[in-house]
């Protein structure tokens, strides 16, 4: 068997956690922040971990992390 590939794409974008699950950083951060809240933003700068329906699909294409 082949090794499987890993997407560059995505691991450039997640990290595991100790317990297993995969950390992300928020989106709509980059541009357009005049019209967002100092709140929204804030909020926005912390990362979360990737949703339990996504995360089956993710550790597919992240074999190795």
């Amino acid at each position: 068997m082949p090794k499987m590939k890993t997407s560059r794409a995505a691991a450039k974008r997640f990290k595991k956690t100790g317990t297993g699950k995969l950390k992300r950083m928020k989106a709509y951060k980059s541009h357009i922040l005049t019209k967002k809240t100092q709140k929204t933003k804030r909020n926005l700068r912390k990362a979360t971990i990737t949703d339990s329906t996504n995360s089956k699909v993710m550790k597919k294409i992240l074999p190795y992390l």
